[in-house]
């Protein structure tokens, strides 16, 4: 193999571990058997949700994980595959492709990684059932507004009885 080639591959290789550095997630997919409208779907919803979705050769992906000491299944890196980099929200790339497989039995989940660990294919699907961001932050501001409407409703109670027996 040429220098040329071998640092062409090297600079693929930098490319990834860059993508996996700035991710918060991704998630390694089998997309052979997809037709090209349920791709275009499909990289159209990711793209939406700010998630990087990208074929990349089973060497190079090897070769990025193990530059950064992953310790990855081997079988997840056998045919076709495609990672989907979750940049901002980290349930993302999951939640989309996991639903995404519901209705197009072609796409196969394979596994991911998710703030520095290695999931399996069931991991990732548990994860595709969390709520997204907006919906745990919901839930955060709704347990923090939860006393202080109760203060208000007791202020109110009290209110409403002093104007009875004042009545």
């Amino acid at each position: 193999m040429s220098e040329q080639a071998i640092a062409k591959k090297q600079q693929e290789v930098n490319e990834v571990v860059e993508k996996m550095n700035a991710a918060n997630s991704l998630v390694v997919v089998d997309y052979l058997g997809l037709s090209v409208g349920e791709v275009t779907e499909l990289r159209k919803q990711l793209r939406e949700a700010g998630v990087e979705f990208k074929v990349i050769k089973n060497t190079i992906m090897r070769r990025a994980l193990d530059s950064q000491d992953f310790d990855y299944h081997e079988e997840v890196f056998q045919g076709p595959t495609a990672v989907a980099f979750g940049m901002e929200d980290a349930v993302a790339p999951a939640k989309i492709l996991s639903d995404f497989a519901k209705k197009a039995e072609a796409l196969e989940l394979k596994g991911g990684i998710l703030e520095g660990k290695i999931l399996s294919k069931e991991e990732i699907q548990q994860i595709a059932k969390l709520p997204n961001r907006e919906g745990l932050l919901s839930m955060l501001l709704s347990v923090l507004q939860a006393p202080v409407r109760n203060v208000a409703y007791a202020v109110k109670a009290v209110a409403d009885a002093k104007e009875e027996d004042a009545a």
